[in-house]
């Protein structure tokens, strides 16, 4: 089976327009989006703006900041504590990965939660790893990691029991792999993170799903896998002048193992929880 994601992105994102324009009429004006767009990755900065046109489509009014290697630690935290403080900034997207002298400073200490839609400040990232149940994620107020909630939706919108599953997370990041590990565990699966220094083939080999977070193309071999497996794949590479992910959707087939394609699986599915966050952020304001 494959776990396609387009239809659960159109149906997560058929009442976005509406519940847009109801929150501009009871604020008086759009949603207001700041993305922090890095130029120096090439794929990132692509997203980004793709991101901020689906969210323009919604009517939300965006604007992107750009940082480089030539902006200062001082000055990129001051200008996340500068967009959390604005109240009219509603949402705050920072993509990674970021300058790596920019990705060490504190910044995640200093953006506000209400506004951060892909759950990555300390209080939201807090918050979420002090939950034990799914009732407690639900009963959040802030935001969890896009990523890691599209792919649990992806699992339910096609029926993928979790509970009492052997589960692989492939990527220890602090953006995917381990939030979704953890919101996996409140799913009550059992779960496996794996890493670089992880003997793949041996802690995959009994798993019911592999999520794959890697990045790199072919790293999932399916002759590591047991029958009737389930692989989400979540890595996008550019390879080869296409998009692939982590495992060969052909050797995952001749196998019979269910798996979300690249692309089509949970990338469309990302975007459209990143922009429910960004309604999200307008309507708790009016509450």
């Amino acid at each position: 089976m494959i776990l396609e994601g387009r239809t659960l992105a159109r149906q997560i994102r058929n009442s976005l327009p509406q519940r847009a324009a109801a929150v501009r009429q009871k604020m008086g004006r759009p949603i207001h989006l700041c993305a922090i767009d890095s130029t120096e990755d090439y794929s990132a900065h692509v997203y980004l703006k793709k991101e901020v046109q689906a969210a323009q489509d919604l009517g939300i009014e965006t604007e992107i900041l750009e940082v480089n290697n030539q902006t200062s630690a001082t000055d990129f935290v001051a200008l996340v504590k500068r967009l959390s403080d604005n109240s009219s900034v509603d949402a705050i997207l920072i993509p990674r990965p970021l300058p790596s002298h920019l990705a060490v400073t504190d910044y995640a200490a200093h953006l506000a939660p209400q506004k951060d839609i892909d759950g990555m400040s300390n209080l939201n990232m807090g918050n979420l790893f002090l939950c034990k149940t799914w009732q407690e994620i639900l009963l959040l107020k802030g935001f969890v990691p896009c990523t890691a909630l599209a792919v649990i939706k992806l699992l339910d919108f096609h029926h993928i029991e979790l509970a009492g599953k052997e589960i692989a997370v492939i990527g220890r990041s602090g953006t995917v792999g381990r939030p979704l590990a953890h919101l996996l565990t409140c799913k009550n699966a059992t779960v496996k993170i794996c890493h670089t220094h992880t003997d793949l083939p041996r802690a995959v080999k009994d798993a019911d799903i592999i999520c794959s977070a890697a990045g790199v193309p072919g790293l999932l071999n399916a002759s590591w896998l047991k029958q009737g497996a389930t692989v989400i794949d979540i890595s996008t590479n550019w390879h080869n002048h296409q998009l692939q992910g982590d495992a060969n959707p052909a050797d995952l087939e001749q196998k019979n193992i269910s798996y979300s394609p690249v692309p089509g699986g949970v990338g469309p599915v990302t975007l459209a929880v990143l922009l429910e966050n960004i309604v999200l952020s307008g309507e708790r304001k009016l509450v």
